[in-house]
């Protein structure tokens, strides 16, 4: 080659991503012998070394460990995960001499070039990836960059990075299948943001379950606002076949959707059935108090600090399952009205307070 070879010339030789050169040469995990042995191979070939400053970045130590969000602040604000995720991190740092670096941006743009910043400067010694997308770039990116991450879900592309994720398929299913026993047979759902992996994987099972039992689900789209959950509330409500029930991809969504239907005329439980998702701690204290799947934010958050920074320490950390979603049954669920328009008189189900 008449030019210095670049770590896009390994990646083109052996055939893979730029980000698995770079796990490679940081010595991470995820890349099996093979593959290894083949950047290795090609790298060897072309003459190619990683730069000593890029590789320093592994040496370093901020004693700060990152998140940032593309999210609309005035969503963020309203989401009640994100306050009770950190507050799970910070329960792990403050005993680790430890600090967390909060970013909130407003496209995508903005966010990769915040960890590009991030890297460059050595401000944080790893990052938590959260509200993972479809092909996310972050993943290559931040392999490329040498920063250790741990994914909250799953990535729907290669990654090295260990994975903190929770079935949430077992508490839908369990919605569905209460609202199907009470005699539902219109159920919607509000789906959240269809770039997000975890929105379309709700929507996904909600659909799933609802077809596994006989139905024919009814999805509506938004973006895990309340603005958008009242938006679809108000649709789905002015259907000339209303639902009887409405599954919400998230609690502020359903909270805003009560509101609605109540603004409507709606008697909830006895006209109209609603569910949440995620299990905010408000969810209970509403009138009725919400029925909802359960999520603690606060435990993906301890969960994803102590493996995060065993990947920071050791340079390895193995993938954790948390326990399954369950729904947690309250009193905005009943059997549908009769024909006729009136409620079916039966008791409501209630949860303690400490079932979340």
């Amino acid at each position: 080659m008449s030019r210095r070879p670049t770590i896009s010339d390994v990646a083109h030789e052996a055939g893979v991503s730029k980000g698995l050169v770079s796990f490679v040469f940081n010595g991470r995990p995820g890349v099996s012998p093979a593959t290894r042995d083949r950047i290795l191979a090609a790298a060897a070939e072309l003459g190619w070394r990683p730069n000593p400053n890029a590789r320093s970045l592994t040496t370093q130590t901020a004693y700060a460990l990152g998140l940032v969000v593309l999210r609309d602040p005035a969503i963020l604000g309203s989401d009640p995960f994100f306050p009770a995720f950190i507050s799970g991190v910070e329960a792990v740092l403050s005993d680790r001499g430890r600090v967390m670096l909060l970013s909130v941006v407003p496209d995508e743009e903005r966010e990769l070039e915040t960890y590009r910043k991030l890297a460059a400067e050595s401000r944080v010694d790893g990052v938590f990836l959260t509200d993972l997308r479809h092909h996310d770039p972050r993943i290559a990116l931040l392999a490329e960059l040498g920063i250790p991450a741990v994914t909250l879900g799953r990535p729907d592309v290669p990654s090295g990075f260990p994975v903190i994720d929770r079935d949430y398929g077992h508490g839908i299913t369990a919605v569905v299948s209460r609202l199907r026993e009470l005699g539902h047979t219109r159920i919607a759902h509000v789906a959240g943001d269809d770039r997000m992996l975890h929105g379309t994987r709700r929507r996904d099972q909600f659909a799933e379950a609802v077809r596994a039992s006989g139905g024919e689900p009814i999805v509506v789209g938004a973006d895990f606002s309340p603005d958008a959950g009242a938006q679809a509330t108000r649709a789905l409500l002015a259907r000339d076949e209303a639902p009887t029930a409405i599954v919400f991809a998230n609690d502020p969504m359903a909270i805003a959707g009560m509101a609605v239907a109540q603004q409507l005329g709606y008697r909830l439980p006895e006209q109209l059935s609603i569910t949440g998702m995620d299990g905010s701690e408000m969810s209970q204290y509403l009138f009725p108090p919400l029925a909802t799947v359960g999520n603690d934010p606060a435990e993906w958050g301890r969960t994803a600090a102590h493996s995060l920074l065993a990947l920071i320490e050791t340079g390895a950390s193995e993938d954790v399952t948390l326990p399954a979603a369950e729904f947690i049954p309250r009193g905005s669920i009943a059997p549908p009205p009769t024909p006729d328009g009136s409620a079916v008189d039966t008791p409501q189900q209630t949860a303690t307070p400490s079932t979340r």
